[in-house]
């Protein structure tokens, strides 16, 4: 039993880490809901920890987080992996259809976006949606910093992007993008036309 103890130990502190870095990284559906399924051999391993030690607060506390990360294991590795597949497989199906390629709104956010000449401008961290016509407004461009840090956001006109599987491409170099007028992170522009159209 301590041999037990000492594995669930260390597989304990390991695993939430991992976990940690798993779900933190937003990179998707399905690496969120396996981010949740180490969690979960996580706490169990920590409640292996809290019996041994006679731990009971670690014990209740990790018992409680079992049945959380259950809870996020259904809903992004069953529910939000299924609405990704099925925005998936509606943008395919578009490609090779004669219809106008369809793209998943939910996937726009976290794209990187491609300049002319092919090295990444930036990451689109959103969209501004009219609610009039259901259109896109303008998208909001990252460029530059490290981790959020020293960041500099710029409005685009969605006409200037094109949408794909490999992300989102468009006409401008890196010095053209930052030329354009920088967006507060917390003042996003009513319109494109609100003094931030280049």
């Amino acid at each position: 039993m301590a041999h037990m103890n000492d594995i669930a130990a260390w597989i304990a502190p390991v695993a939430t880490i991992i976990a940690a870095v798993m779900t933190a990284a937003n990179l998707g559906a399905r690496i969120t809901g396996w981010g949740f399924v180490v969690f979960t051999i996580g706490s169990i391993c920590w409640c292996f920890v809290a019996i041994g030690t006679g731990q009971h607060n670690l014990l209740f506390t990790n018992g409680f987080l079992t049945l959380v990360n259950a809870l996020g294991i259904w809903r992004w590795l069953g529910r939000q992996s299924r609405y990704e597949d099925g925005g998936a497989a509606a943008a395919k199906r578009s490609a090779i259809a004669p219809v106008p390629t369809l793209v998943d709104v939910g996937s726009i956010a976290g794209r990187k976006l491609i300049g002319r000449d092919g090295k990444p401008l930036g990451q689109i961290i959103d969209g501004m949606m009219r609610g009039s016509d259901n259109t896109l407004a303008y998208v909001v461009v990252s460029e530059g910093g490290v981790g959020g840090v020293g960041e500099r956001l710029h409005a685009m006109d969605p006409q200037e992007i094109i949408f794909g599987d490999d992300g989102a491409r468009c006409q401008l170099d890196l010095g053209q993008l930052q030329a354009r007028p920088v967006i507060e992170p917390g003042a996003w522009p009513k319109s494109l036309d609100d003094g931030f159209r280049s």
